[in-house]
C-alpha cells in the first residue's frame, strides 16, 4: 500500500511540474465526460416528463378506438369508419373482469360564445367515469354525473384553456352562460391544467357534456349509440396486458368477428407511449453519447502521446531507478498510475463541469434534467479505463528499457 502511495504521490508531483501540459493533454477526457454526463442528464430528464405526462393522463389505462375504412382501392386511416357503439361499452363490463372503470365518449368540434367572447375548441360527450378513469382534478365547480345523463342537461365543464380564453380572468365562472351550436349550456366546473397529451394536443383546450346531452342534441342524431372513443381502468399496472387481451376478444365477438378476419377497432395503452418514449430516448442518448465518447478516445490518445513523451524525456531517470533495484513492475506502475491520475482528475472535472452545465441547461433553457448517480459513477470509471488502456503501451516501454542504454541517455 505504501508503493502505491509513493506511486501516487510522485505522480502528482510530476504532473504538476508541467501543470500547462497536463491541463491541455486532460482536456479531452474533460470534454468527453462533461458532454456525456449533460446528454445522460438531458436524456433522462426528457424521458422523466415524458412518463409524467403520460401518468397525467391516466392510471393504467386502456383504449380502444374505430379501425380504417375500406372502399373500393380506397382505405381510411384510423378512426375513418364509425364501428363502436354503446353496446361494445357493455360487452366490456361484463366480459372483462381486469376492467375496474369503463367511460367512453363521442367526439366533435365546437365554436363556444360566452358573451362577447368565442372560442373553436374540442368538444366531448362523456360519462362521469371520465374523470376518475383520467386523474382529472377540478380547481372549482363540479363533474358531470349521473343525474345529467338522465336528464339529458345542458351542463358544461371546461378546460383551463377555454375559461381562459372565454371570461376574464378573476371573475366567478360557475353558473356562467356558454352557447354551443347555437344550445345554451350552464357551465358547473373547470378542469385543472393538464398539459400536452402525448400526441402533441393541449388537453385543457377542451369542453365536456354530458354524452347523452351531445348524442341527442349536438352531434350523435345521425348514428345513434355511436361511441368514437373507449376508455377504460385495469385494476392494477400488472393486469394491463390482461385487460387488452379481454377488450380485444369482447369487442371481436360484440362485433361477431370470425377467426382469422381483421378487426374494425383498435386496443391500445398508454405503456405503448411510454415504451415508444423510452425506447426514441434511449436510442438518441445512445447516439449522443457514442459522438461525446470521441472525445474520450482523443483525449486517450492525448494521454498516451503525453506519456511516450514523459518516457522519452524521462530516460535517464528511469535508468537511475533501475540501477539501484527498481524492477519492471515498478517503472511500468508508476507511469500507469500517472496516466491514470491524469485522466481521473480529467474525470472529476469533467464531471463538475457536466453537472454545471446540466443545472444551467436546466435553469435558462427549460430543459428538464435528471443527474443520477450511475452516470457520474460510469463516467469516473470510463476515465480510468481510459487512462490505464491508453497509457499502459508508455509505462510497457518504459519498464522495458534497458538500464545502461538509459543511463547513457542525454
Amino acid at each position: 500500500m505504501n508503493f502505491y502511495l509513493t506511486a501516487f504521490q510522485q505522480a502528482i508531483s510530476a504532473l504538476w511540474s508541467y501543470k500547462g501540459r497536463t491541463l491541455l493533454t486532460m482536456l479531452g477526457i474533460v470534454i468527453g465526460i462533461g458532454t456525456i454526463i449533460v446528454m445522460v442528464s438531458i436524456g433522462q430528464g426528457a424521458n422523466q416528463a415524458i412518463q409524467d405526462q403520460i401518468n397525467r393522463m391516466g392510471t393504467n389505462l386502456l383504449y380502444a378506438v374505430s379501425g380504417s375504412s375500406k372502399k373500393g382501392g380506397v382505405r381510411g386511416g384510423h378512426g375513418s369508419q364509425p364501428t363502436l357503439r354503446l353496446k361494445d361499452v357493455k360487452a366490456i363490463s361484463q366480459l372483462c373482469p381486469s376492467v375496474k372503470e369503463t367511460s367512453y365518449q363521442i367526439n366533435g368540434v365546437v365554436q363556444a360564445i360566452a358573451e362577447s367572447n368565442n372560442w373553436g375548441t374540442t368538444l366531448q360527450g362523456t360519462v362521469p367515469a371520465y374523470v376518475s378513469i383520467t386523474n382529472w382534478g377540478l380547481q372549482e365547480g363540479e363533474f358531470i354525473n349521473e343525474q345529467h345523463l338522465r336528464k339529458v342537461a345542458n351542463v358544461a365543464v371546461l378546460g383551463s384553456v377555454v375559461a381562459e380564453n372565454l371570461f376574464e380572468p378573476g371573475t366567478s365562472i360557475i353558473g356562467r352562460k356558454i352557447r354551443l351550436k347555437k344550445v345554451p349550456f350552464t357551465v358547473i366546473g373547470v378542469l385543472t391544467t393538464k398539459g400536452r397529451t402525448p400526441d402533441g394536443r393541449d388537453a385543457d383546450d377542451v369542453i365536456i357534456i354530458p354524452y347523452t346531452t351531445a348524442a341527442r342534441k349536438l352531434m350523435g342524431r345521425q348514428l345513434p349509440g355511436m361511441v368514437h372513443f373507449i376508455m377504460v381502468s385495469a385494476r392494477s399496472k400488472e393486469l394491463v396486458p390482461r385487460a387488452k387481451w379481454e377488450m380485444e376478444a369482447a369487442l371481436r365477438q360484440s362485433h361477431r368477428i370470425r377467426e382469422g378476419d381483421d378487426d374494425d377497432f383498435i386496443v391500445g395503452s398508454l405503456d405503448e407511449f411510454a415504451d415508444a418514449a423510452d425506447e426514441s430516448t434511449a436510442i438518441m442518448r445512445l447516439l449522443l453519447i457514442a459522438v461525446a465518447s470521441i472525445s474520450l478516445v482523443v483525449g486517450g490518445i492525448g494521454i498516451m502521446n503525453i506519456m511516450l513523451v514523459t518516457v522519452t524525456e524521462r530516460t535517464r531517470e528511469i535508468g537511475v531507478r533501475m540501477a539501484i533495484g527498481a524492477k519492471e513492475r515498478d517503472i511500468l506502475t508508476q507511469f500507469l498510475v500517472e496516466s491514470l491520475t491524469m485522466s481521473i482528475v480529467g474525470g472529476i472535472l469533467g464531471t463538475a463541469i457536466g453537472i454545471a452545465a446540466s443545472r444551467i441547461i436546466s435553469v435558462f433553457a427549460g430543459w428538464p434534467t435528471i443527474i443520477s448517480p450511475e452516470s457520474i459513477v460510469i463516467a469516473t470509471f470510463f476515465s480510468g479505463l481510459i487512462g490505464i488502456f491508453f497509457g499502459y503501451y508508455p509505462a510497457l516501454k518504459a519498464s522495458r528499457l534497458d538500464p545502461i542504454e538509459a543511463l547513457r541517455h542525454e
